[in-house]
């Protein structure tokens, strides 16, 4: 199968090693295709940054080659509806398969992310999926996202002593780690803390891998049908439909 994964910052650092990440989990037979907007933050870290790279998640499903799947690598799961509608294949977000694998695997989790400002953005999205009662916590290490551009080796550390704090402090069974930069450091942390941690791209490609497999696309029923057909103006001209 083809797996398009999406890095919804213009960092190409990040991008490669998001696909790194992707490749250790991925059958022998998917192909993994990574990609990053032609515009937009260099990284994520607040609801403006978000909206723009929302936009370039949607130009990047709108000029991909066909694919069997999609993977949005971004905590913040910015432009999923609308890569959604853009695509036949299942899209997901890895915010929505790390909630979903850490409430296979443990009665409550608790969300250790970069930005302290960032972690509203993550109790919205927990409210949205319904998991804000297995959430038990989203804590911020105020990390900058680029210090994680190199894998984050150098803020393991700090993030294990958040991590530590909130399963004490919130009672949690698991780890959810919110940024795609944190997934070289997942089996590190899961060594160190002796719990599941969970890397929201490892679990997106296999719900992704799961889901072609199964035949299952997005429904093109209701609000998930193809946008109308329309002129884009602008920079957008080559997104219409």
């Amino acid at each position: 199968m083809k797996l398009l994964i999406i890095n919804p910052n213009t960092s190409t650092a990040m991008t490669t090693g998001i696909a790194a990440a992707a490749r250790q989990v991925a059958a022998a037979d998917t192909r993994i295709v990574a990609v990053q907007p032609s515009f937009g933050p260099l990284s994520i870290e607040g609801h403006f940054d978000e909206t723009i790279a929302a936009a370039g998640v949607a130009e990047q499903v709108r000029l991909a080659a066909p694919h069997d799947a999609v993977v949005i690598a971004c905590f913040g799961d910015p432009g999923l509806d609308a890569a959604r509608e853009a695509t036949r294949a299942p899209v997901l977000g890895i915010a929505e398969a790390a909630f979903h694998a850490a409430s296979f695997v443990a009665t409550g989790f608790s969300v250790v992310t970069t930005m302290t400002r960032t972690c509203v953005i993550a109790e919205h999205l927990l409210h949205r999926y319904g998991f804000e009662r297995r959430c038990r916590g989203v804590h911020g290490t105020d990390i900058p996202v680029l210090a994680l551009e190199d894998g984050g080796a150098g803020c393991v550390d700090q993030i294990e002593a958040a991590a530590r704090e909130a399963l004490s402090r919130d009672r949690s069974g698991a780890i959810v780690l919110g940024c795609a930069g944190m997934a070289a450091l997942c089996a590190e942390l899961t060594r160190r803390l002796g719990v599941p941690v969970i890397d929201g791209v490892a679990a997106a490609v296999k719900f992704a891998e799961g889901l072609a497999a199964l035949g299952l696309g997005t429904s093109q029923h209701g609000d998930y049908a193809p946008p109308l057909p329309k002129t884009y103006a602008g920079w957008a001209a080559p997104l219409g439909w």
